[in-house]
């Protein structure tokens, strides 16, 4: 899979120069660089056209949205990531913070309805295979 990006990594950097060539011979535009213009313009057709090809191996790569929307703010796209990666950290540990109260609400619970209707929670933890006190 490294090689599709590779490859496409490639064609991109050369279709990239060879728009920069091409501004160059535009900008500063002469007849008799006619024949050089003619050149490039057909390496874009071909640039393009093997961009197209790479994009036919990649069809299966999804990006979120929001990585496009990181790169037209000009941010660093890997930091997409690592916020990613914080958020789910931090969700995590609410998660765990919820589990862990929820855990002792019912050791609390147990523990009190033990006091209130011990027979009836003798049962309840014959049940549930708790260990029940002597």
């Amino acid at each position: 899979m490294a090689e599709k990006f590779d490859n496409l990594e490639e064609h991109l950097e050369k279709f990239i120069e060879n728009i920069r060539q091409l501004g160059i011979i535009v900008s500063d535009f002469q007849p008799s660089s006619q024949a050089g213009l003619n050149q490039k313009l057909n390496l874009m057709i071909s640039g393009l056209q093997d961009i197209e090809k790479c994009r036919q191996q990649l069809h299966e790569i999804n990006v979120p949205l929001e990585v496009f929307e990181y790169i037209d703010q000009g941010r660093n796209p890997q930091l997409y990531t690592k916020e990613c990666l914080e958020r789910a950290l931090a969700r995590n540990e609410q998660v765990k913070g919820k589990i862990d109260t929820m855990t002792k609400f019912k050791s609390l619970l147990v523990s009190e309805l033990g006091k209130v209707f011990p027979e009836e929670m003798v049962k309840y933890k014959a049940i549930h295979g708790e260990d029940v006190p002597s």
